[in-house]
């Protein structure tokens, strides 16, 4: 009898390593494709960024953590530094068009990528991405770089990361520019403080119930919601499709955009970035009420009248006027991705507001031809 139940347990044992192994192996998977630095780890091959249009700076790597995080540094090193933040699905290639305006004033530019993005490595997996591991990547090249007296351009869901970040090390910070974006939180009285714990699930709950967006129920619906829904359970985001929608911008631009990606692989980062927007409302209320509600340093709120983020959804700017020195300017014509549309003209509102006279401006959109 012993014998019989040893040899049924043996079975079994082996069944349930078959199983395993049928469920997880994916015969379509060639790892040959990939470049893998460390277990569950992407880096982009170099070869992808070679000849992208209007992008000529040089490399810059740390090492933070488990992943090397790639940022420009650009300009003279003594000068006054201009931190500059992307958002999803963009990286420092954003920023090309502002970087010799910034550079030639003088200013020495920052613009890392965040992990997943860009430059940067890439983990494999969405669960290993989340809100704070981000604002804990970003806190740490601030800190290993030592940057002072800095000027922060937040930017998209670089606000959502950035904003944490100025938390985590106020003294460095001067200033604060933020356009198309915000730092999402309930605010005060017991139902909002009770909502920041039920919240998130909610959330999910919600975009799991509604389920999959395709492509064309993001860019003809509601935005937000069908944004997330698409990003979350796609396959395959495809990041050069919402820069042309949302940011206007060129075929050939359109290539500097998906070239971080090789394959689907490469994508779990912005696969999974809108999904983790509300997952920390309780640490960003505390940002507000520790730092932001304090802060007496400039703080410009620059939106573009077209941008369909912040226009259609007025208390995002609501809530950025809880910093008691937010002045607000509506840039004209630009839409969400502004510094694609008026980089140059962008670059010079914030070198105007550091000199301490930032005007608005307009500028016509003239919407490229676009091939989805």
């Amino acid at each position: 009898m012993k014998k019989l139940i040893s040899i049924i347990f043996l079975l079994g044992i082996i069944a349930a390593g078959i199983f395993l192994y049928i469920r997880n192996v994916d015969v379509d998977i060639n790892y040959d494709r990939f470049n893998l630095v460390a277990p569950g780890v992407l880096r982009t091959p170099v070869e992808r960024f070679n000849n992208i249009v209007g992008y000529p700076f040089k490399e810059n790597y740390l090492t933070i953590g488990d992943t090397r995080i790639h940022y420009l540094d650009e300009g003279p090193e003594d000068g006054e530094i201009i931190y500059l933040l992307h958002g999803e699905p963009a990286w420092s290639y954003l920023f090309r068009k502002m970087i010799p305006t910034l550079t030639e004033a003088g200013y020495r530019v920052i613009a890392p990528d965040m992990v997943g993005f860009g430059k940067s490595d890439k983990y494999i997996s969405i669960d290993d991405y989340s809100h704070q591991m981000h604002v804990d990547k970003m806190t740490q090249l601030i800190r290993m770089l030592d940057l002072n007296n800095v000027t922060a351009h937040l930017h998209d869901w670089g606000g959502l990361v950035g904003f944490r970040v100025i938390a985590e090390e106020p003294d460095r910070f001067s200033r604060i520019i933020s356009s198309n974006t915000s730092l999402i939180a309930p605010g005060y009285g017991f139902f909002r403080n009770l909502m920041t714990y039920i919240s998130y699930p909610l959330f999910k709950l919600g975009i799991w119930f509604q389920g999959p967006a395709t492509w064309e129920e993001f860019i003809g619906g509601d935005g937000f919601t069908g944004w997330i829904r698409y990003s979350r359970y796609t396959d395959n985001i495809d990041v050069g499709g919402v820069m042309q929608t949302l940011g206007n911008v060129s075929d050939a631009e359109r290539i500097g955009y998906e070239a971080p990606y090789p394959n689907a692989t490469y994508k779990a980062g912005a696969q999974i970035f809108p999904y983790l927007i509300p997952s920390e409302l309780r640490k960003n209320e505390k940002a507000y009420r520790d730092v932001f509600e304090k802060w007496n340093k400039p703080f410009l709120i620059a939106n573009s009248d077209n941008d369909p983020v912040t226009s259609n959804n007025p208390r995002m700017v609501e809530m950025l006027k809880r910093v008691p020195s937010a002045q607000e300017i509506v840039i004209e014509g630009p839409g969400h991705f502004l510094q694609e549309e008026a980089g140059p003209e962008y670059a010079q509102l914030i070198i105007d507001f550091i000199n301490g006279n930032p005007e608005p401006f307009s500028k016509e959109r003239v919407v490229t031809s676009i091939k989805l």
